[in-house]
This record gives C-alpha cells, sequence and structure tokens, in this order.
C-alpha cells in the first residue's frame, strides 16, 4: 500500500469515510500537534515551553537560561489544559473544484487527520465554522470528554457541513469584529483551514483580534493549482463562487495580470501574518495531505 504520506486526497475522498482517512494520512506521522500528552507541574518530565505571562517564574529552568538565554518552562505529564479548535471556512469559495477534489472535502479530510493525531494524545478538542459572516459552534469541548469522544463529534459534524455564502462578517462600532464564541481563557491551538480568500481584510482583522501569548494560531491556507499557476489556455467562463457573478474570459489575455494580482496578494497575506503566535502554512489541492501534515509538524511553517 502506499505510504500514508503520498496517499492523494482524490484517493481519501473516495474512501467516504473521515476516520479511515485521518488515520491513514496521520498514522505514520511520529508527532502529535505539541509535543507531549497533557503536561503540567507533575513529576515526569516531557518537554519544555516558552515562558507565557501567568506562570510561576519559580518554574524556569534557570540554569538553560543561563546557557541560551531563554526563559523556559518545564512541563510534565499530568498538566496541560490547552485546547484544541478547529475553524473551518464555509464560505462558497471552499466549493471551488480541481480534478474532481473540492477545497471543501480536501479541508475536511484535513481536519479528520489533525483530529486523528488530537484523539490519539487526548485533547479537548472543538470544531466551529465560519459561513454568513457569522461563528458556528458545531461540536464544544468538555472537560469530562475524552479525545475519542470529542474525535467522534468532530467527525459526524464535518459530514454534514456545506459551503455556501459570503464570509462578510458585521463590524462593531469601532471598527473591530466581536464573536464572543471564540473568546477563552485558557490555553489553547486554534486552527483555520480556509482559502483565506478576503474582500476586504476581514480575515486578517479576525486573526490580529484572537492572536495573543495562550493562544497560538495556525492557519491553513488551502489553494487550487491555477489559482496560484492559472496555465489555462482558451476562453473560459469564470465564476464567483460566493457572489455568483460569471464573466468569461480568454485565459492568456488574463494570464499576467492574474498571476502578478495573485502573487501580490499572497505575498500580502504573508507580510499581514507576520505576527507572534500565528503561523501560516500553504497547501495545493494537489499536495499529499500527509506531506502537509509534516510540513506543519516539523515546524517548515511559512510566517
Amino acid at each position: 500500500m502506499t505510504k500514508a504520506t503520498g496517499l492523494l486526497a482524490s484517493d481519501l475522498i473516495k474512501l467516504n469515510n473521515f476516520q479511515l482517512a485521518g488515520k491513514l494520512v496521520s498514522d505514520e506521522l511520529m508527532l502529535g500537534i505539541h509535543a507531549s500528552k497533557r503536561s503540567g507541574t507533575g513529576t515526569e518530565f516531557e518537554q519544555y515551553r516558552h515562558y507565557q505571562p501567568g506562570d510561576d517564574p519559580k518554574r524556569i529552568d534557570w540554569k538553560l537560561f543561563a546557557r541560551s538565554g531563554k526563559h523556559l518552562v518545564r512541563e510534565s505529564s499530568t498538566e496541560s489544559n490547552k485546547q484544541i479548535r478547529f475553524l473551518l471556512d464555509l464560505s462558497g469559495s471552499m466549493n471551488y473544484t480541481e480534478n474532481n477534489i473540492s477545497r471543501l472535502a480536501y479541508s475536511q479530510i484535513l481536519i479528520s487527520s489533525l483530529a486523528y493525531l488530537g484523539y490519539l494524545q487526548n485533547d479537548l478538542m472543538s470544531l466551529f465554522t465560519l459561513k454568513n459572516g457569522e461563528v458556528q459552534t458545531l461540536t464544544s469541548a468538555m472537560s469530562s470528554s475524552s479525545g475519542k469522544q470529542s474525535f467522534q463529534k468532530i467527525l459526524f459534524a464535518l459530514q454534514k457541513t456545506s459551503a455556501t455564502g459570503l464570509w462578510s462578517p458585521e463590524k462593531t462600532e469601532n471598527g473591530g469584529l466581536k464573536f464572543p464564541e471564540l473568546h477563552s481563557k485558557t490555553p489553547e491551538l486554534l486552527i483555520f483551514v480556509t482559502d483565506f480568500l478576503q474582500a476586504d481584510d476581514e480575515w486578517i482583522q479576525l486573526i490580529r483580534m484572537m492572536a495573543g501569548p495562550r493562544r497560538e494560531i495556525v492557519i491553513f491556507q488551502v489553494l487550487g493549482e491555477q489559482e496560484v499557476d492559472f496555465n489555462l489556455k482558451g476562453f473560459y467562463r469564470f465564476k464567483d463562487l460566493e457572489t455568483g457573478k460569471e464573466i468569461e474570459l480568454e485565459a492568456e489575455a488574463v494570464r499576467k495580470k492574474f498571476l502578478q494580482t495573485s502573487e501580490d496578494y499572497l505575498k500580502k497575506i504573508e507580510e499581514d501574518l507576520r505576527m507572534p503566535y500565528v503561523h501560516l502554512v500553504r497547501a495545493k489541492l494537489s499536495d499529499p495531505l500527509g506531506i502537509v501534515l509534516k510540513r506543519y509538524l516539523s515546524g517548515k511553517l511559512t510566517s
């Protein structure tokens, strides 16, 4: 059988089974979403992490600081109340399809694979969607839930998701965004899966609002080959999947302008997301899911 890291999304979609697809993708990945299971102030040391406001300074390894100059806190296997929250973009552009692979289907399997890793670590996980300018809670993390329960709930919810409409959230009087569903006082890992296509700067505003010392944000931007390389020839009818507007153009006539506009936009996103605690991982619909996860888990992030 092909190794999990080489499985293509087209093969996984044919399985029609998110649990099996997630397991196949993640089985050969030895690392989890973070380096250990729940960690804390117990006696069994597992890892170091960077000091965060609110941590007891006594837990800093001062000998290591003398050698490295870094404030690192020792963690052990009894501590960590970090939660993982997945946010899936369900705007209409997620229906974009290439070679019979839709962006939504690719994203569903990506989340399934990450959730399987969380299940192996018994992490608390929850799933939210961004649709029609609103945040919708599909599953919530309960302290009494096991990783397996969280995983099963997420898989069940993913099967029912569908993409439509615009992602144009209403702004507050001062021009900001307000989503109480996404507020949390506990340390968490927030994973966005989206095309990150925005009409204005609504995505950037949301990330800026949420980024902070106790919340690490990872953004998986899923794009099609043609959205990046645009090697089409002849006349095509292009349709905006969110507004429904259509226009017929000759591909060769607009290729140069399209490529420049696309390059400028992607570069601007990279620049805007150069902020603490935020990481960007780009994936094409043709990229094997296992390779995308290895790129993230090995720390080879575009940020």
